[in-house]
């Protein structure tokens, strides 16, 4: 099993090294015994949390052969002092196997705490299919911290007789509560994209789902719960496209001949799922032109909102042009998550969800 290690660039393993030879270097030239010590103290620690056990072990034991050599060049060897100094050595070795070992059993762990997040997200969030319909499909989850494998972004893509329905949305909040909400959410779609003649019935379908399973939380989920979300539909007939935003970041069209990346912006966007009890009547769903090899993008706050160096948020619309065009939505996407990654030049702040479809035909 290694250790934790493996995450650090193959300079930073070297240090360990570098310090034992720099350790014994001073030893051998200074005035005063043994300056160097602490050098080759900190190496057989620093060897526990960067390197594998074995290497962990030769680099104590480096230190060990270093130091009986020096005390038998000094004549220390077998005095009070030579035997202190080579126990100190020794002990320093032994702290930075132990270090090894707590790091490597907390790894085991956290495998174990991926696996089951893992399995746990694929039956929550399972892939769709690479084609539903006249559609070819790509989806992609990737969470703000690489720990958590889980959260409050969520995707769907189903066929139904009104055509192939789509929905990408964000939970507020973090955590159980956000997994839960998404499972919710999802089982409802996918029980009622057959059944709603339209966008709107199928928000209200989601809403009403949402709402009944609140009823026994406590008062702040049930006021301040929502979930932005954006339905989707293509005809099967005429191709044609429906979108109904519910406070979600609008998707993006790029077309097939690789021509400027549009941003479908809603003319009226309605409130997220959630605060129907506001009273404000849903919006009607804008209808968009989509031929056949277009690719439709949508996104979570995610995308839009992860920031570079200097504050500016990521624009898809502007970023993506230059780099397709693309002939497949995973292509698309892993493009997508490569620019972002370059963007943020770190972690994100967010979970993000992204969802791709091209019309084949």
């Amino acid at each position: 099993m290694a250790t934790l290690s493996t995450q650090w660039p193959r300079y930073v393993r070297l240090v360990p090294w570098v310090l034992v030879v720099g350790g014994l270097v001073w030893d051998s030239l200074a005035t005063a015994d043994y300056w160097g010590d602490p050098m080759m103290a900190a190496a057989s620690v620093l060897a526990g949390a960067l390197l594998p056990l074995r290497d962990t072990v030769a680099v104590g034991a480096a230190s060990a052969v270093g130091v009986l050599v020096l005390t038998s060049r000094d004549g220390t060897f077998g005095t009070t002092a030579g035997w202190l100094e080579l126990t100190n050595t020794v002990f320093a070795a032994l702290i930075g196997v132990w270090v090894n070992r707590v790091i490597a059993r907390h790894g085991r762990r956290l495998a174990v705490v991926r696996s089951v997040a893992e399995a746990a997200q694929r039956a929550v969030l399972p892939a769709p299919p690479a084609r539903v319909g006249p559609l070819a499909v790509a989806a992609c989850y990737r969470a703000a911290q690489t720990e958590a494998l889980i959260g409050g972004d969520a995707y769907a893509v189903q066929e139904t007789p009104f055509g192939v329905r789509l929905l990408i949305a964000d939970v507020r909040g973090k955590g159980l509560r956000a997994v839960a909400a998404v499972s919710v959410l999802l089982g409802a779609f996918r029980e009622n994209a057959d059944r709603a003649p339209d966008l709107r019935a199928l928000a209200d379908a989601l809403e009403h789902s949402l709402a009944r399973e609140s009823t026994g939380s406590d008062e702040e989920v049930r006021t301040e719960g929502f979930v932005t979300a954006l339905l989707g539909e293509v005809d099967g007939v005429d191709g044609g496209l429906r979108l109904l935003n519910c406070g979600h970041p609008g998707p993006y069209r790029l077309p097939a001949d690789g021509g400027a990346v549009d941003l479908l912006a809603a003319r009226d966007p309605g409130l997220p799922l959630g605060m129907g009890g506001l009273g404000v009547p849903r919006s009607a769903p804008d209808a968009w032109p989509f031929a056949p090899g277009d690719t439709l993008l949508l996104v979570t706050d995610g995308v839009t909102e992860a920031r570079d160096g200097a504050g500016e948020f990521y624009d898809p619309a502007a970023r993506l042009a230059p780099l397709g065009p693309f002939d497949r939505p995973q292509g698309l996407i892993d493009a997508l998550v490569m620019d972002v990654r370059r963007w943020t030049g770190g972690p994100r702040d967010d979970d993000m969800a992204v969802l791709a479809v091209a019309r084949r035909t």
